[in-house]
């Protein structure tokens, strides 16, 4: 195993990542918005999980202008990396019709949760074609990139936004020895969705999902495990749903 880069990775989908990969010996460097102090605990418990060297790093996702020093940063903490997981993400402040978004949310959400990941696959990408030594790129979508949510547009743009920009960089970066993929949560356990959760307590007992029950981080953490480990090698530019069936067409 190598090391990862995992953005947004102290809380919720992200942790569940970290601790998945942690498990298979792979190094953590993760991203978030707290003061580092108040993540010391965190990297003691990764490296209890088995990760040979973790670290963490103060970092907003849509500050392009910082990506080149959190690679560089992260390189020197915990060694080259072999995996990025574009995981940092933030849903609207307030839910509201399309009919009544406002750009600035708009522009939160977008600059976020896909023109930042971008342009960090970007930096990423550009050192590991460099250095020819082959790569993964995980990154995290949702179902709403293709599930509509009028109380929420701007959170499906976003996810689709970096559904596309899945395809594009697998088609860029395949003859590079690259691989880029994307994972798909439905609905997921976290802080995030704390605010609908009987919402969707009460749709998951009417049938939403057909596995009849919330998803977890430790479920995302092990679809992206299995991408790092190279399981799918040959599947470069696949979306992986992992949703317990709830986008399956069904009669």
């Amino acid at each position: 195993m190598g090391n990862a880069l995992v953005t947004g990775g102290g809380r919720g989908i992200g942790a569940g990542i970290c601790d998945a990969i942690a498990k298979e010996g792979w190094g953590v460097a993760f991203t978030g918005r707290r003061p580092a102090g108040e993540l010391a605990g965190r990297i003691e418990e990764l490296r209890a999980l088995g990760a040979p060297r973790a670290a963490y790093f103060q970092s907003d996702v849509a500050d392009t202008a910082s990506h080149a020093a959190l690679l560089d940063a992260a390189e020197a903490a915990v060694g080259p990396l072999a995996a990025l997981v574009n995981n940092a993400g933030v849903a609207p402040t307030v839910r509201l019709d399309v009919l009544d978004t406002t750009p600035e949310s708009f522009d939160r959400l977008v600059s976020t949760n896909l023109r930042g990941p971008f342009f960090l696959t970007q930096a990423f990408a550009r050192r590991a074609v460099a250095a020819k030594a082959g790569a993964t790129i995980v990154n995290i979508g949702s179902i709403s990139a293709t599930v509509a949510s009028p109380s929420r547009g701007e959170y499906c743009i976003s996810k689709a936004g970096v559904a596309m920009a899945t395809r594009l960089w697998a088609t860029r970066l395949a003859g590079e020895g690259i691989r880029v993929y994307e994972v798909r949560p439905g609905v997921i356990h976290t802080d995030m969705t704390g605010p609908v959760r009987e919402k969707y307590d009460r749709l998951i007992a009417d049938g939403l999902v057909p596995q009849a029950r919330w998803g977890e981080p430790s479920d995302i953490g092990r679809a992206v495990a299995m991408l790092l480990r190279g399981d799918l090698a040959y599947s470069t530019g696949q979306t992986i749903q992992v949703d317990g069936g709830m986008t399956m067409q069904r009669l």
